[in-house]
């Protein structure tokens, strides 16, 4: 089925920008000179499709992959290539959970060990199979979810023993405000790892998310892991996105309706006109992951103008006032997402961040991806 007969039988129509995606690697890439540039596809490529866009990033010179499942990683190994010049490190940032150790093993996915539990663990199995195990090693810095903490770094590091069977790819850490280039606590994590790799044997770094790329070259290293950045979310909010974007959300009006002062419209009549007004419902609800804390706050574009979301979101269905669009009848499109209404500004509207805007769309959306 062609893009133009999807939009003719679908409610919404989400549209993924393939070439955008490689574009913006490319534009990471070239920015992080000191070092290879990853990808970050976990959450289906942040609600996107891993499948499409993990070859996409791989045929652009990406070599280095990061989900945050091991299930996740399954799913997209046999699109990489393991062996040869083109072969690629496909990491879990979760970790080693008991017990998988053989499925890391077996299918040469490698783990990010994030604790001395794990460390010991993946290094027993290492003996057992009488062979070099390769992970990465999480230092945490400040986050203060994963990773070794002070205490386990300096038993680690005054037992480096702990590692014998284990081929450290990368120690990693995690920036907990790269978004906020003036927070001091990105120099103090620079500085924290800085420290911390100084008492682990030596290994290449890994520091820099998609906003750490833009903190300056004190924040290169060896392999930066950007995610949300590939897929056109702002990594420098207080300044012009510098990313394309890579996401166009439309969503077909099934009725307009004339009613009159006075009265509400959806759940609990949390709006009410205060005009004889035109309402269009259109084919998309909170259900598809347009989220219900844009209620009354929101807005889609027709032919570039702004079309105010009125009334709650609802599981399959929200509202819009057209009064002052006249051309707006059953059949049309209301683009919700889009170059000129990207995913932050509806996050912004929402309470949240374009992160969660994107990987909360739903299934239910006919996929068009173009290249």
């Amino acid at each position: 089925m062609t893009s133009s007969a999807i939009r003719d039988v679908s409610g919404a129509v989400l549209e993924i920008d393939l070439a955008a995606i490689g574009a913006n690697w490319c534009t990471l890439r070239a920015l992080h000179s000191a070092g290879p540039v990853a990808g970050v596809v976990k959450a289906d490529a942040y609600g996107l499709g891993a499948a499409q866009v993990a070859p996409v990033l791989h045929a652009a010179g990406c070599r280095h992959f990061f989900v945050a499942h091991l299930a996740e990683a399954e799913a997209i190994r046999g699109l990489l290539p393991q062996h040869g010049p083109d072969a690629t490190l496909l990491a879990v940032l979760s970790g080693l959970i008991p017990g998988t150790e053989a499925l890391y093993a077996e299918s040469g996915i490698v783990p990010v060990l994030g604790s001395l539990a794990e460390i010991d663990h993946w290094a027993a199995h290492a003996r057992r199979l009488g062979r070099i195990l390769p992970a990465l090693l999480h230092v945490d810095t400040g986050m203060h979810r994963l990773g070794l903490d002070a205490r386990e770094l300096a038993l680690l590091a005054q037992d480096p023993a702990r590692l014998d069977g284990i081929g450290l790819r990368y120690v990693m850490t995690h920036l907990v405000s790269a978004e906020l280039s003036d927070d001091p606590l990105n120099e103090t994590q620079r500085r924290r790892f800085a420290q911390a790799c100084a008492v682990l044997p030596a290994t290449p770094r890994s520091l820099a998310n998609s906003s750490g790329i833009f903190l300056g070259d004190a924040f290169a290293s060896d392999l930066a892991r950007p995610g949300a950045a590939l897929y056109g979310i702002n990594p420098t909010p207080d300044r012009p996105n510098p990313m394309r974007p890579a996401v166009r959300l439309r969503a077909r009006v099934l009725q307009v309706r004339e009613i009159p002062a006075g009265e509400s419209v959806g759940y609990n009549a949390i709006w009410r006109a205060g005009r004889p007004s035109r309402i269009a419902t259109a084919c998309v609800g909170y259900a598809d992951g347009w989220l219900r804390s844009q209620s009354g706050r929101g807005h889609a574009l027709f032919d570039g103008a702004p079309v105010p979301l009125v009334g709650r979101v609802s599981m399959d269905l929200t509202t819009y006032d057209v009064t002052d669009h006249p051309a707006i009848g059953p059949g049309a499109w209301l683009e919700l997402i889009g170059p000129d209404l990207p995913a932050d500004a509806v996050a912004q509207a929402a309470g949240t961040n374009g992160y969660e805007i994107l990987t909360s769309l739903g299934r239910r959306y006919a996929r068009v991806y173009t290249a």
